[in-house]
């Protein structure tokens, strides 16, 4: 088989939002299980697939600058991670009055088991500089890009995909940060970013830079459109704020919406995660002001994946019945009942609303 029926039957699965730059939905079932397959794992793309010649090179402010290819980061100590990624636009559908950006539904988030090279140690070997404060990593994607915010030094007819981190967490054994090479056990497929990404466990996926070509160490805070144009709250009564950790969330994965079931208990299942700490609680509602109930919650096994959690409904009431969900994590951060509007319809974490039949 050729390369593209390759990429075309990797993409079947998927719910298309955008055909290019190719961006998709996993189909809602990807949320059942702990691990997301990799077809069933949202995409989300700023520009056409790159060309990568399969190296990464590591530079800036540091005393020792290098280039590191597959080879090399496959020498090194392997680490595996599983991480829910979402895409800082999940969710954009349900705000009001919609927002601009690609209009994703609630399924741009999945969950992946990520092996690769922890960054801080890659770092470690270059040395970066006292006077370093972030770091830059740059994608091989480029291209045509529509410019909301106004930069006189960038042409607009080729842009790079560019993100920078505070040097503090990338230096951080405990951010856990990855430069990937495999997906749930198997080499990175093109829409995944291969040969090579970061990871960046917490924070919203525009963090985890695909098809990474380079790190710089720079001495000043990075202004690029992909760090201060788009990925910002822009808020409309108060300053506007950059895109950084997720926010709580608890997803209803079982029953499903419009679903008929039956008389007696059933058990309410679902999903919930945070990039600002484990979730300590879910709380189920069965009316549009009832009291919240609590559910039981999986113990979180590391601070870096969704949790799943159950709730039993027993009711013998025929009719429509409501279902709500709510997180709350360890940091106390709780789920608003309505979304935080922006003009870019980011961070959407707004309690979600099903409806069921029973009968």
């Amino acid at each position: 088989m050729t390369e593209a029926h390759d990429l075309e039957a990797a993409r079947a699965a998927l719910v298309m939002i955008n055909p290019a730059p190719y961006s998709a939905e996993a189909p809602p079932a990807a949320l059942n299980d702990k691990i997301t397959p990799a077809e069933f794992h949202y995409v989300r793309s700023n520009f056409a697939l790159p060309v990568h010649d399969g190296t990464v090179e590591i530079g800036g402010a540091v005393g020792h600058p290098t280039v590191l290819t597959l080879d090399d980061l496959r020498a090194m100590p392997a680490h595996e991670h599983t991480v829910t990624l979402e895409c800082a636009g999940n969710g954009r559908l349900d705000m009001r009055p919609l927002p601009t950006g690609e209009p994703w539904g609630d399924y741009a988030v999945s969950t992946a088991r990520w092996t690769g090279a922890l960054l801080h140690e890659i770092l470690a070997k270059v040395e970066p500089s006292a006077r370093g404060v972030e770091i830059l990593a740059q994608g091989a994607d480029h291209g045509p890009y529509h410019l909301d915010a106004i930069l006189p030094d960038t042409d607009q007819d080729d842009l790079t995909f560019m993100r920078s981190l505070p040097l503090s967490i990338a230096t951080d054994p405990a951010s856990g940060i990855l430069i990937a090479y495999e997906m749930n056990g198997e080499p990175l497929g093109s829409d995944h970013g291969a040969p090579f990404r970061l990871i960046v466990p917490h924070w919203y996926a525009v963090a985890s830079v695909k098809w990474l070509k380079r790190i710089d160490v720079i001495t000043e805070p990075y202004t690029g459109e992909f760090q201060t144009g788009h990925y910002m709250y822009e808020w409309p009564d108060r300053p506007h704020e950059a895109v950084t950790l997720m926010h709580p969330r608890a997803r209803i994965t079982d029953p499903a919406p419009g679903s008929v079931i039956g008389h007696g208990p059933y058990t309410v299942r679902g999903k919930a995660w945070s990039g600002t700490g484990p979730i300590a609680r879910v709380d189920v509602s069965l009316t549009g002001e009832g009291d919240w109930l609590p559910a039981q919650v999986e113990p979180a096994s590391s601070g870096y994946h969704w949790q799943d959690w159950s709730f039993t409904w027993d009711s013998n009431k025929i009719g429509r019945h409501t279902l709500r969900a709510r997180a709350t994590d360890a940091a106390g951060n709780v789920q608003p009942d309505v979304p935080r509007w922006n003009r870019l319809g980011y961070g959407n974490n707004a309690i979600g609303v099903i409806y069921v039949d029973r009968r």
